[in-house]
């Protein structure tokens, strides 16, 4: 255990001299072909570097973190664009922390929204779409940036009891059908996942001394896949594969076929890309040869939204499901889907067993506490 923290820490220091480079890079050289050949050393290095870790989360998060996210940000810092681009230049400990943590800087808590955004949305410019389909006539939540990134400690302290409750669960798994847990699991990676980013995201605001965007706002709450995954799900992925795939793609179609019809294919090639990128943290973090049900299981996602998208651009939003009825539609779908195609690598991967293994421990640590607590209040009451 002590080898492989100091593995951890040694790797984590690396990334950061690496970008500490980086930093520099940006200062000395203008972008272009230049910049691209200085950095993408980087990039390779930060593809291998989560191999260098044995135990399982630290493993999964440093994927995530170096192998997705700041690669996605350097290679759109080549060529001046994305957070890590700025003028005046960032500082090196802004730099290096909005590059290494799944954040983003909140600009504006009411930002307006471009008429290239707009598209994907929109019938027209004085048409909201996806309030046409639910026949809403005001802006739902998750179209608004919440003023602050991080929802109430209520919220977290829920989620976490919910953590808890499924950790009491696994222990009596035996008296439960294979897929109630199996849906516990799914439950369990999107509550983790979250309440992981929000650590994050509160380390870095208190570090940093900024508010950040949101990075869930409540999934469940879905009114169509285009909800779900552009304006609930995992925000910080979306609002960096949108100017690294989806702009590019929707730019190489505009030459092709009419301008109202290139978000569709550019959808699909932003799932492929972020199926692909699932498929590198679950190697890093099994070892094991893909399979590819995580890329079907992103590709089945991305043809769904681009037909729904198109659906609805033909309807020009006449006609729409309820919020109350569409929402556990888009939610049965999306989890039927991750139980059928994403928790197979999950569970092969062996990370079911990793996070039942630190739920038990958690629960043991509260209890722990708890007896000590109870202990010292009753020797101080005699």
């Amino acid at each position: 255990m002590g080898g492989d923290l100091r593995n951890f820490l040694l790797i984590w220091a690396s990334a950061v001299a690496l970008l500490c480079y980086c930093h520099k890079i940006g200062q000395l050289i203008d972008r272009g072909t230049a910049r691209v050949l200085a950095i993408l050393p980087v990039v390779f290095i930060f593809l291998v570097m989560p191999l260098g870790i044995l135990t399982l989360s630290p493993r999964a998060i440093t994927s995530f973190f170096l192998s997705w996210l700041a690669n996605f940000k350097l290679l759109l810092f080549v060529f001046d664009q994305g957070p890590l681009s700025s003028n005046p230049p960032l500082s090196l400990p802004r730099f290096i922390a909005l590059a290494c943590f799944p954040i983003k800087i909140q600009q504006d808590p009411t930002p307006a929204v471009s008429p290239h955004d707009r598209e994907l949305v929109n019938v027209d410019d004085g048409q909201d779409l996806e309030k046409l389909v639910n026949g809403e006539n005001k802006d739902a939540p998750s179209q608004k940036i919440a003023p602050k990134g991080l929802k109430s400690h209520l919220n977290y302290a829920l989620k976490f009891f919910l953590l808890v409750m499924f950790g009491y669960i696994y222990t009596k798994e035996d008296y439960f059908h294979p897929k109630i847990i199996l849906l516990l699991y799914v439950i369990h990676i999107y509550i983790g996942l979250e309440l992981i980013l929000a650590m994050f995201g509160a380390l870095a605001r208190a570090c940093l001394g900024v508010e950040l965007e949101p990075q869930f706002d409540e999934p469940y709450l879905a009114s169509s896949l285009q909800d779900f995954w552009g304006k609930r799900w995992n925000l910080m992925v979306t609002s960096i594969l949108h100017p690294t795939v989806y702009s590019p793609i929707r730019s190489a179609f505009s030459r092709w076929i009419a301008k109202k019809w290139t978000p569709l294919p550019a959808v699909i090639g932003t799932f492929l890309v972020s199926g692909l990128m699932h498929e590198l943290i679950f190697y890093h973090i099994g070892r094991q040869k893909p399979k590819w049900e995580v890329t079907c299981f992103f590709l089945l996602h991305g043809l769904s939204l681009a037909i729904e998208m198109a659906i609805k651009r033909e309807i020009k939003g006449t006609w729409g499901l309820p919020r109350v009825v569409a929402a556990p539609i888009v939610v049965g779908f999306v989890v039927v889907t991750a139980m059928w195609l994403f928790m197979p690598t999950v569970i092969r991967s062996k990370i079911d067993e990793e996070a039942r293994m630190e739920t038990t421990a958690l629960i043991n640590c509260v209890e722990a506490v708890y007896i000590y607590l109870k202990d010292v209040f009753m020797d101080h009451k005699l």
